[in-house]
């Protein structure tokens, strides 16, 4: 009796040892597994921050010109000199190119409407008091259209590219850019047409990105992620750490790159007006109104 009731037992354990889903799945291991479901979010590449940080202290750079001319230590045109040119519009492009890699790098499953709502809401708020600023501090060359308006206008347009293919967006950075060179001067010069970007007039404003051609950055980083994504490589980017003290502090900046981009000029302007109330020689120049700015 003893060895009956053992054996089946034991025959009750070989039948419920093994179970199969519809369609022959294996619920455990076993080479039939289904994959599981991509993250809702990336995880954060911290090279990407790096090279954001980096911008970001590009964008300072430019701006620590920027004041000489300002403040009249400098001759006036000092920062309009290609070089300086250079680095701002590298600055402005990477800006923006990073925008459009976190959009897919935020949202590579489902867009997360919440988050979008509120990222798009921080930078438009961000956008509009920097207008309101600069149209009491300096009225004639008020930012009305600049990098933070052109990258809360590119979370909206952007989006419509996040479940494309990769080749999607990078088509239409090559027809924004195509438009901006052929269409150039179709819209009149008026300051309700000049952020679109194809006006003839070049406003005077501190900072200036329309959407032609600036879009065209936004779409070939939201192409970037897709087709890095779509080869596996975000995984090999995600790996290098860059937990060197340098590379601690690029990171942090590029976290927190709003917060750095609000403050950074004023911390500036600050800096140079305590400067020149110190006892010594005067700047010879007189100081000018504001040119470009990042």
């Amino acid at each position: 009796m003893a060895r009956s009731r053992r054996a089946k037992r034991g025959r009750g354990r070989s039948r419920g040892t093994t179970h199969h889903r519809p369609g022959g799945t294996r619920a455990e291991g076993g080479a039939g597994r289904r994959p599981p479901d991509p993250p809702a979010a990336a995880p954060r590449i911290a090279i990407v921050d790096w090279l954001r940080g980096a911008a970001l202290v590009g964008m300072t750079v430019f701006h620590f010109a920027y004041d000489l001319e300002f403040f009249g230590i400098e001759a006036r045109g000092y920062a309009d000199q290609p070089h300086w040119r250079h680095l701002a519009t590298t600055v402005a492009g990477s800006f923006l190119f990073f925008a459009g890699a976190s959009l897919v790098l935020a949202h590579p499953r489902d867009i997360r409407w919440p988050r979008w709502g509120r990222r798009l809401a921080t930078v438009a708020l961000a956008a509009l008091a920097i207008s309101v600023v600069t149209w009491f501090v300096t009225p004639k060359s008020w930012i009305f259209f600049g990098i933070l308006h052109m990258i809360a206008v590119a979370s909206v347009v952007g989006l419509a590219f996040v479940r494309a293919p990769w080749w999607g967006p990078a088509v239409a950075a090559v027809a924004v850019l195509a438009i901006d060179r052929a269409v150039h001067g179709a819209l009149p010069d008026a300051t309700a047409w000049y952020w679109i970007g194809l006006s003839s007039d070049t406003p005077v404003t501190s900072d200036f990105r329309p959407v032609f051609p600036w879009l065209a950055p936004v779409l070939l980083g939201v192409a970037a992620a897709k087709w890095c994504a779509r080869g596996g490589l975000l995984e090999v980017l995600a790996r290098p750490r860059l937990d060197g003290r340098a590379g601690r502090l690029l990171r942090f900046i590029g976290r927190n790159s709003l917060v750095y981009y609000l403050l950074h000029q004023p911390v500036l302007f600050a800096l140079f007006w305590a400067w020149l109330r110190l006892p010594g020689p005067q700047p010879r120049n007189p100081p000018c109104a504001p040119i470009a700015v990042v």
